[in-house]
């Protein structure tokens, strides 16, 4: 009975994170941290931030693998999937309604006034959701200073994956330097291979398709920006989607709330109808589910470690800078106006001093707000 009542609350959840989650990673996982950790506490801050180091490491949309792993800490294997499922399914659903209008009218509905506000209010969501986190990952000067450095080195643009790993090696060095040991230090790199059988799948196109999206999902790393050139690679390029719909896809996925990825179900429909949809859609998030399946017990034996939990840390606090770094981006891209500039306002003094008020309201508030204020 227990275990059918967590799963009912994952699926809740989630279904309502997949719903409202609009502004990306960032958001999504500020959003999770207000439910998961200040609200239902099923995880501790320490955790949570662990978990947000570990889905750093590996290839895939990063907020879906925070759902995939909250799931797997709330109720194991069964949550691992519902929570996966969960986040992902209202933005495919989203999405396809989308790439459906689009293929008969050529065209999408004109949304752009109340994404107006959602964008100044989303940064004040991840504002608040991190500064605890920030305060708990800086555990020491050494932290600090690395955290300040991958911040600076993200504001310029280095790779995200190099800052991480990076964090993580200095942590290592210096924890080496410090106990003057001579051992020498094992490093692990999971690998999967994927294979996957003619039988099953219905057409050439969609046996593409699907190891085109596996492979994608597999070793992507980085933002949404990194997986549209990855398209522009493999299907722009090859002439399966022209990119003027890769441009569209872009779009889509921006502003439908959850999961990037989720523009994969567009360009899916858009090559081979539903059944390219579908299996776009499965082969994209496919990869995330088994590779967090294989890390998350590896989470706390590293947590456990004296040695990798040095390593950890560092991770965090990497983490958490790059995490301000895109904060600072969007700030950059999005508050532009008087308007932006008091909806931005409005919502980090809501956020900060209304701390149990939801983050959905905050979200509605700032979209109703923002199209109010673009008629004036």
């Amino acid at each position: 009975m227990e275990e059918k009542n967590n799963l009912k609350e994952i699926a809740k959840l989630f279904l309502k994170l997949g719903i409202i989650g609009f502004g990306g990673p960032a958001v999504h996982i500020a959003m999770m941290q207000d439910e998961v950790v200040v609200k239902k506490k099923w995880l501790t801050e320490q955790h949570f931030l662990d978990l947000i180091g570990a889905t750093n490491l590996i290839p895939g949309p990063n907020s879906t693998e925070m759902a995939i792993h909250i799931g797997h800490e709330k109720a194991g294997w069964k949550g691992l999937i519902i929570a996966g499922i969960c986040f992902i399914f209202p933005a495919v659903i989203i999405t396809g309604f989308f790439a459906w209008l689009y293929k008969e009218y050529g065209q999408i509905p004109e949304i752009k006034p109340f994404l107006y506000g959602i964008k100044p209010a989303i940064i004040a969501i991840i504002l608040s959701a991190i500064f605890p986190l920030a305060k708990k990952s800086i555990k020491t000067i050494q932290l600090g200073i690395i955290g300040c450095v991958v911040l600076l080195l993200s504001l310029l643009n280095y790779n995200e994956i190099i800052l991480m790993f990076g964090a993580g090696i200095i942590a290592l060095i210096i924890y080496y330097l410090k106990e003057n040991a001579n051992k020498g230090l094992n490093t692990f790199i999971p690998l999967t291979l994927f294979q996957v059988s003619n039988n099953n799948l219905i057409s050439p196109t969609n046996l593409n398709l699907f190891l085109i999206f596996l492979k994608i999902g597999a070793i992507l790393y980085g933002s949404g920006y990194v997986l549209f050139a990855f398209l522009d690679a493999e299907l722009v390029s090859t002439g399966l989607l022209s990119r003027t719909q890769l441009i569209d896809a872009i779009a889509v996925g921006q502003f439908t709330p959850g999961p990037v990825f989720s523009s994969v179900t567009f360009i899916g429909y858009q090559i081979n109808g539903l059944s390219g949809a579908i299996i776009s859609t499965i082969a994209i998030f496919l990869p995330s589910f088994i590779f967090v399946a294989l890390l998350n017990p590896l989470v706390k034996k590293m947590r456990n470690s004296v040695l990798f939990s040095g390593f950890l840390d560092a991770v965090n606090v990497a983490s958490i800078a790059i995490i301000v770094s895109i904060c600072f981006e969007m700030g950059k891209e999005t508050i532009t106006d008087w308007r932006t500039i008091l909806i931005a306002l409005i919502s980090i003094i809501i956020t900060f001093k209304y701390k149990k008020i939801n983050s959905a309201f905050i979200v509605l508030g700032g979209s109703l707000v923002g199209y109010i204020l673009t008629l004036i």
